[in-house]
């Protein structure tokens, strides 16, 4: 009986002893190069995007050690005084070794956070998309100034096509790692991100397992997801595959122009304005795209979304930017800003924005600019 007692107070110790070891973390800092005094401040994301400082350590004889708890795995940052950049790695409660990199931060060794070890994996995506558009870039500087078009258009495609892999990347990860804790700040990072996919996105999370989807950080993404659910539901009509919907305003001369008016048309909506510096510099590859496609059925509908309260002058300020620019299509507004109806009936929240339609009227891209813009066309309407 003694014996039994004595055996079952060693267990009782070593599970308290277990449990205090997964009940906060403990950070090992190796920073050699860095002098003694410079602090270490170790941060998170908040819910609105803010990097708030959740603790600090000063560092010795190229040495720091910070320690505390977190309720759940979770996206943190540490960066050193003085140094470009942060550390990003997952937190948890355990025994983490941080080797720092002074002259590259995003570099340093983190050891010891078994959730880092998806972050990890994500990087190493990222990173063989970030050589193969080097490798790109490279052939293409090699090529000289003034490329052969076919082959300057094959680069452009090869470049464009690793663009889109690239930004669908973090939803494949994702899907390929549903039980991850990563896998749930990665949705919620990509969540500010124009082009979320949130019927994919949603779709995926429901595959989560339940203690992920039941945790703290599961309850977040949760409702950001049920936010932008409804918002989407009410904006579903404008989706790639819908049908665009018609509208009509008016032009500078004050004829009524329908959207109906172009159809049989491959046509692009283009929202933007004289005041927009982006929309401006976009619009001489929009005029480019317009001389080669336009013999060939390319028409354009220009939606100004002038009348911003400190012009003085919107319609003037309309008019001569089209001079300028030399935008010979056709030319639409209300000089009502952001109000303007047609650009709340596209949910237009920044501009420039596009809508691509084939000659059905079907909307098979949104908000394309430069060669993806120039490669779409192309692909509508063959070569110039």
């Amino acid at each position: 009986m003694k014996k039994l007692l004595i055996l079952l107070v060693i267990a009782l110790a070593f599970a308290s002893c277990k449990q205090s070891k997964e009940s906060e973390y403990v950070i090992n800092g190796n920073a050699e190069d860095v002098h003694n005094g410079v602090r270490v401040r170790l941060a998170q994301i908040n819910e609105k995007g803010k990097q708030v400082i959740k603790d600090s350590a000063v560092i010795m004889d190229g040495k720091f050690t910070i320690k505390g708890a977190v309720e759940e795995p979770g996206v943190y940052f540490l960066s050193a005084d003085g140094t470009p950049g942060n550390v990003v790695f997952m937190l948890e409660n355990s025994n983490i070794n941080i080797d720092f990199n002074s002259k590259a931060p995003m570099d340093s060794k983190v050891t010891g956070s078994e959730s880092n070890k998806s972050y990890e994996d994500f990087q190493n995506g990222m990173l063989v998309f970030r050589k193969e558009g080097e490798a790109i870039m490279t052939k293409f500087k090699e090529l000289g100034q003034e490329p052969a078009p076919k082959t300057r258009d094959s680069i452009k495609k090869v470049m464009e096509d690793m663009r889109q892999r690239q930004m669908a990347y973090p939803l494949s990860f994702v899907q390929d790692n549903n039980d991850s804790y990563f896998s749930l700040n990665l949705i919620q990072l990509e969540s500010s991100r124009p082009t979320f996919d949130i019927v994919k996105y949603k779709e995926v999370f429901e595959s989560f397992p339940t203690h992920l989807k039941e945790s703290k950080r599961g309850k977040i993404v949760k409702q950001r997801l049920d936010e932008l659910y409804k918002k989407y539901e009410k904006i579903a009509y404008l989706e790639v595959g819908k049908i665009a919907p018609d509208f009509e305003s008016k032009t500078p001369e004050g004829e009524t122009v329908s959207l109906k008016d172009l159809k049989g048309k491959v046509t692009i909506i283009d929202f933007w304005a004289a005041w927009c510096g982006p929309c401006r510099r976009e619009n001489p590859n929009v005029v480019k795209v317009y001389e080669q496609y336009h013999d060939k059925g390319l028409e354009i509908i220009g939606i100004s979304l002038d009348g911003a309260p400190n012009q003085k002058d919107p319609k003037k300020a309309w008019l001569n930017a089209i001079e300028k620019d030399g935008l010979e299509w056709n030319h639409l507004s209300s000089l009502m800003y952001f109000n303007d109806p047609v650009a709340k009936q596209y949910n237009i929240q920044s501009i420039p924005a596009t809508y691509i339609l084939d000659e059905e009227g079907k909307i098979v891209a949104k908000n394309l600019r430069g060669a993806a813009l120039e490669l779409k066309i192309k692909e509508l309407l063959g070569n110039p």
